[in-house]
């Protein structure tokens, strides 16, 4: 038998290489537009054809993992990335590229939702939330590394390196998996994502959930929105991609260095609170955003940098902020996971996943729309409001249900 740390270890590697290929891509997903020419309804489907397949994937693949053995779902969805790297190479219309990135919707949902699954179910439950923060960390180190390495490497090689790059690391995850993790022999009969979707704590958790996932996908998009977009259409103009590149490491690499920390903090001093003080750091933090200029100003800030070129006395007060939602994220993010798999452990730890992801998905479809008309008809300001209001809505709705339905000392004891 490989021990559980061996096997840990080999998950993490694979949510990383996962997680690399995704924020690779989508770091040169305006190449591939200008390149293939794609505009209106076609445009909109290079991004949500993979989003779509995503939650299109999530009930079957969940079922599958928990009725059958998760390492092999697993290597699957491994096995069909690498696939689906070299048909990117191949790619010369619209339409084709529409088909391949809903092939990797599918391979991503196996890849990350049933690595997430085994992190859960190997890790102990004294310890269960700080495993995910560490696992959830790998996957923030992709991010980061897939953000400042996808350009360099597309102006140094071009596309056929790149995707030479992510097959290389999807065949090396599906190879560590397969050596390193063993077989997992819990079979869950039934269709158990019905009775997890109507499990009384996962109802109270998605009560949550459903609103803080129109908090977060309209902060987390419109930061960097807010960086680049022209002073007259209410951001600061900063024109400097790297500028703006750095802004968005700063959310990923506090995220990526608190998570382990605070999943562990969770694990001792109780979750629930974890994710009750999370949302509402986060709500707070989000809602100061808009007044970064006014910070700057006051704090007599720099405005020119080495590297970047004059931005404005906003920047440093944006990184910091934006870092400071990593922060919030952090003491969230694990402990959520946690709960989710203590509830699905024994029971289906995949479907009660599938169900978390399942809850999110509305909101981060829906948050954008909702982003875009503030923008244009009200002022960009305001998105940030929204997402603060919908992290304290979220935050406050979750403490009334888990006090009414589970006792006032919920908060404490879950």
């Amino acid at each position: 038998m490989t021990d559980t740390g061996k096997q840990l270890r080999a998950l993490y590697f694979t949510r990383f290489a996962s997680s690399f290929g995704l924020i690779t891509l989508l770091t040169l997903l305006s190449e591939f537009i200008k390149v293939l020419g794609a505009e209106g309804f076609i445009l909109g489907l290079f991004a949500t054809g993979l989003t779509f397949a995503q939650a299109v994937g999530i009930i079957p693949i969940s079922w599958a993992a928990d009725r059958y053995d998760k390492r092999t779902i697993l290597l699957g969805g491994l096995g069909m990335s690498v696939f689906v790297y070299l048909g990117f190479a191949f790619v010369e219309t619209s339409w084709q590229f529409i088909a391949v990135r809903a092939v990797q919707g599918i391979a991503a949902t196996a890849a990350g939702l049933i690595g997430l699954a085994l992190v859960g179910d190997l890790a102990r439950e004294s310890e269960r939330a700080n495993t995910i923060g560490t696992s959830n960390a790998w996957r923030f180190a992709a991010a980061i590394g897939g953000t400042f390495s996808a350009g360099i490497l597309y102006d140094l090689f071009g596309f056929d390196a790149v995707f030479a790059l992510l097959m290389v690391m999807a065949a090396s995850a599906f190879v560590v998996v397969w050596i390193w993790v063993e077989p997992d022999d819990t079979r869950i009969h039934g269709f158990p994502f019905t009775d997890l979707a109507f499990n009384k704590r996962i109802l109270t958790m998605t009560s949550f959930r459903a609103q803080y996932a129109v908090a977060v996908t309209l902060v987390r998009t419109w930061v960097p929105i807010y960086a680049g977009l022209s002073a007259a259409d209410g951001g600061l103009g900063f024109e400097a991609a790297t500028a703006i590149s750095v802004v968005i490491a700063a959310e990923k690499f506090t995220n990526m260095l608190c998570q382990p920390y605070t999943g562990g903090l969770s694990d001792k001093f109780g979750r629930a609170r974890f994710v009750f003080i999370g949302g509402l750091f986060y709500g707070t933090v989000a809602v100061v955003v808009p007044f970064t200029p006014a910070i700057g100003g006051a704090l007599a800030l720099p405005t020119t940098f080495p590297f970047l070129g004059t931005l404005s006395a906003a920047f440093l007060p944006l990184v910091v902020l934006n870092g400071l939602l990593g922060v919030a994220d952090s003491i969230r993010e694990p402990a959520s996971m946690a709960l989710f798999a203590d509830e699905g452990k024994g029971k289906g730890v995949a479907s009660s996943f599938g169900v978390r992801d399942l809850v999110w998905r509305p909101g981060s479809v829906l948050a954008p729309l909702a982003g875009g008309w503030l923008t244009s008809n009200v002022g960009i300001d305001w998105v940030f409001f929204l997402g603060g209001a919908f992290a304290f809505t979220g935050v406050f709705a979750f403490l009334g249900i888990l006090s009414y339905n589970h006792g006032r000392d919920a908060l404490a004891a879950w």
